[in-house]
């Protein structure tokens, strides 16, 4: 297991604030926030060599199991946003990922997150152990 203190290397993602992700106030809806960094996850474990397809395949998909999120700023329409994430701790069935989204050097919204695997039946698995050795 790593050290949640210790300074992890980050994956970095960006995405551009459209009118739809915003709410009657302009600023970007709460709920997009999960939408932007479910994408920067996502491509964070592409990059690792994790496909999804393949474990789909196999009978297996990633399910998040826990979200701990703290809005600290608002984004508005056009806003080009960074989404840092990095790994925190993996045991044999989680795996945990802080991320960070940033408007330049203001950070908006900070999360941890908890992703499981889960077989098709809906019942946890272990991680397998491709991912565990990316880890």
């Amino acid at each position: 297991m790593t050290d949640p203190n210790a300074e992890q290397p980050k994956h970095i993602y960006s995405v551009r604030v459209y009118y739809e992700d915003t709410d009657m106030g302009g600023v970007v809806y709460h709920a997009n926030y999960l939408k932007f960094i479910e994408r920067a996850r996502s491509d964070y474990v592409r990059g690792l060599g994790n496909d999804q397809n393949a474990m789909r395949d196999d009978g297996i998909v990633w399910v998040i199991r826990r979200i701990e999120a703290d809005y600290l700023a608002p984004a508005r329409f056009d806003d080009e946003l960074t989404i840092e994430t990095h790994f925190i701790s993996r045991s044999g069935v989680r795996l945990t990922m802080g991320q960070l989204v940033k408007r330049g050097e203001t950070e908006i919204f900070r999360a941890t997150v908890t992703a499981v695997c889960m077989n098709a039946q809906g019942k946890p698995v272990r991680l397998p152990a491709e991912i565990r050795a990316l880890l």
